[in-house]
């Protein structure tokens, strides 16, 4: 048995979509709801690099 417990990684906080959340405590669920707006983020950003990516090609079709 280990004594300090603050020597070992930390688990990543990792969310499931569907997944079942009775059972997180308030502060697990505001740490999934910042990962979820972390990720939402970041993909609304890759969506929007990527637009401007066609535009752009598009515009040297025209």
């Amino acid at each position: 048995m280990r004594l300090f417990d603050d020597d070992q990684p930390k688990k990543k906080t990792a969310h499931e979509i569907g997944s079942d959340l009775s059972l997180l405590s308030v502060d697990e669920l505001d740490a999934r709801i910042a990962l979820l707006r972390e990720e939402t983020t970041r993909l609304e950003a890759e969506r929007a690099r990527k637009s401007a990516s066609r535009s752009a090609a598009e515009g040297l079709f025209r």
